[in-house]
């Protein structure tokens, strides 16, 4: 079993006592501890005293009181959303909707239906582990950050400083508390850097808009004393000081600093001038004295006794001044290191911004994504590979240039340990292929050889052309046959027999999904080809895909035209009947600036359709059960015959006819491609 920590571990509650043996065994079997709880009240206790993920069978709790596991559930804190594996008894969700209120209910739920393959399992308990621990990762993370925020407070408070940020290039201006309170302004109230620069003293506000621009435009430090007008009249003296933050590409981002008030300092030092100069007036006054003072020594007497007095209190005056100035350079001291604070303070940030969105929706759209994409990206396109389903670009593509193209990330894929060489012909014709996915089934084909030797070796890819006329996985004709054969340790034939059936791997438990030599075979099939393995133990295997050769020569590729950004917020009308990816959807067309309405169904759709409310689009899934996505879009054209609709669908075959004027987005799509999709159709 694979150690780790109790909080990883999988407590299970299930309908019998034989079932929950078995459970827990296969997920010991798969390398994660699992614990065994007789009935709800001791599962809630055990997910409460730390666990990575709860694995139900849903009958166990048909008819319980779910209202003490809800309530923990729901009382989370913002970096927990605790993954439970719901175990239904058989058929699809949508013929058992009470799985499906479960897992409404209950939140971050996968579903298996019962009987599942122990893989299955082992599968999805090994991703709710992987995705808890970095939930734990999580709450480290905003700890530290926490604890580096609470030091930088204590800093700023300690030196009586406050925070500043000035957003170029639109000059938008975030300030502290304390910053507030030193232009005069109270803290609950907002402030604008327009405010500010009306606060600044007349006579200084050209001298401080020029160390400005010097600043922006050299970015060097920003450093300057200049007086403030607060509202009541008063005038007060502030030192600002700012570092420039550039963003990755190096223009300039904002300038962040503190500013001071040090009214206290810049009085006294006044103070001490005018002493000064009054000191001097009053030598000279001494030296005319002088020169009569034989005349004047008793009238003067007891002048000078009154001078040596306000002597004395100048100086004491002078000294209270030098002992001012020496606060102040302790102040600006405490600047320059709460500056360094600051800087690494910034790092952590940008580090915590690449990895880590900063409110709770952003935490839900992650979550929502690493289930989309792990379920969806990771499993799901392999398996309508394999189906024959997925959604190909058919060109004609030369295999030469398509290959030595890729030669660097081969190269890079395979290690120093691999001789990679290539044998591509010149005056080939081109391939019916889809490139990008050809490319991936050449890469995994490729890391496959690699494993298969692990002291090194030779993969040589080949590429000739061939003919097919008694292949009875082939109609006849040219096809040209993209060879990959490495001098591993080949299969022996009972491995060789099930080598493309999905979910089988020779690979130890945890190496492999058992589903990369289905989807190449897959693909293959579905653009008329073919897939052959040959294997010898010991001597290496060779793994040749023929594909049809196309009938018209390869176009130059054009690049795109530049997508125009979307300036408007439009009314969407979502639908779809998996909450997990209409959660996710939402959330991404939200962060896009849209208004987004939500639809678990055709009908459902329909009603908000037939209704005043207004619609810009409606973008909608395929396969929902009760009506179809192409039977929504034929229904709404007679509602709302100019409405955008896209189909959002990872299916390739669709009825012929209806989707040939209807846009369709590939599942699984990314914000960039909703994006671009929307913009398109949005114009």
């Amino acid at each position: 079993m694979r150690p780790g920590p109790s909080s990883e571990r999988a407590v299970v509650l299930a309908s019998t006592e034989r079932e929950a043996v078995e459970t827990a065994g296969l997920i010991r079997e798969a390398g994660y501890y699992a614990n065994i709880c007789g009935d709800l009240a001791e599962l809630r206790g055990e997910i409460a005293n730390g666990a990575g993920l709860a694995v139900i069978a849903d009958d166990a709790i048909k008819g319980a009181d779910l209202t003490g596991l809800t309530r923990w559930l729901n009382d989370q804190p913002a970096w927990s959303d605790f993954p439970i594996v719901l175990l239904t008894q058989g058929g699809s969700l949508e013929r058992d909707p009470g799985a499906v209120r479960l897992g409404k209910i209950l939140g971050n739920v996968s579903f298996i239906e019962r009987p599942f393959h122990p893989t299955t399992l082992a599968s999805i308990v090994g991703s709710a582990v992987r995705g808890r621990r970095r939930q734990y990762q999580t709450r480290a993370i905003l700890e530290d950050l926490t604890e580096s925020e609470s030091l930088l407070q204590t800093a700023l408070n300690a030196g009586q400083l406050g925070a500043l940020e000035l957003h170029l290039p639109e000059f938008e201006l975030e300030a502290s508390d304390i910053c507030k309170t030193y232009f005069g302004r109270r803290a609950s109230e907002p402030f604008t850097y327009q405010e500010l620069l009306d606060a600044v003293h007349p006579d200084d506000r050209k001298r401080r808009l020029a160390v400005l621009e010097q600043s922006i435009r050299t970015s060097k430090h920003y450093a300057i004393e200049y007086r403030v007008i607060w509202p009541d009249g008063s005038q007060h003296w502030l030192d600002v000081r700012a570092r420039a933050v550039r963003r990755p590409d190096g223009s300039l981002k904002s300038l962040v600093g503190v500013c001071s008030d040090i009214t206290l300092r810049k009085t006294a030092e006044i103070e001490r001038e005018n002493l000064l100069a009054q000191l001097a007036a009053e030598r000279t006054a001494l030296s005319e004295l002088t020169a009569t003072l034989e005349q004047r020594v008793e009238q003067r007497t007891a002048d000078l006794l009154k001078e040596v007095a306000a002597r004395e209190k100048a100086q004491e005056q002078l000294r209270h001044a030098q002992k001012m100035e020496i606060i102040g350079q302790l102040t600006g001291g405490i600047a320059h290191d709460f500056n360094n604070l600051l800087m690494a303070v910034m790092g952590n940030l940008e580090l915590l911004r690449k990895r880590l969105p900063s409110d709770q929706r952003l935490n839900r759209l992650i979550d929502g994504a690493m289930q989309g994409a792990e379920r969806g990206a990771s499993l799901t396109q392999r398996l309508l590979a394999f189906a024959r389903q997925q959604d190909l670009r058919v060109e004609p593509v030369a295999l030469r240039a398509l290959i030595q193209g890729m030669s660097n990330l081969l190269e890079r894929s395979l290690g120093p340990r691999i001789a990679l060489r290539l044998d591509l012909p010149e005056g080939l014709p081109p391939a019916r292929i889809d490139a990008n996915q050809l490319e991936l089934a050449i890469l995994n084909l490729a890391i496959n050889a690699r494993d298969a030797m692990p002291d090194g070796g030779t993969i040589d890819i080949r590429v000739s052309e061939d003919q097919a006329a008694k292949d009875p996985a082939l109609k006849p004709g040219s096809y040209l046959k993209l060879s990959v054969v490495d001098t591993g340790t080949g299969m022996s034939p009972e491995i060789l027999k099930r080598a493309i059936e999905p979910f089988f791997s020779s690979k130890p438990l945890g190496k492999g999904t058992g589903l990369g030599l289905s989807m190449v075979h897959g693909l293959a099939v579905q653009l008329g080809g073919t897939l052959q393995l040959s294997s010898v133990e010991g001597q290496g295997t060779t793994a040749a895909l023929l594909l049809p050769v196309a009938t018209a020569l390869a176009e130059a590729a054009h690049p795109a035209p530049p997508s125009r950004k979307l300036k408007r917020s439009a009314v969407i009308l979502f639908v779809d009947d998996d909450p997990l990816i209409a959660m996710s959807t939402t959330e991404m067309l939200e962060d896009l600036g849209h208004r987004v309405i939500g639809a678990s169904s055709g009908l459902h759709a329909l009603d908000i359709l037939r209704s005043e409310q207004p619609l810009d689009l409606m973008m909608t899934d395929h396969v929902m059960p009760g009506m179809t996505g192409l039977e929504l879009a034929a229904a709404t054209r007679k509602v709302r015959p100019s409405l955008p609709i896209l189909l959002a669908t990872g299916y390739a075959d669709l009825p012929d006819g209806v989707q040939v004027d209807l846009p369709r987005l590939a599942k699984p799509y990314h914000q960039d491609q909703l994006r671009d999709r929307l913009d398109q159709l949005l114009r």
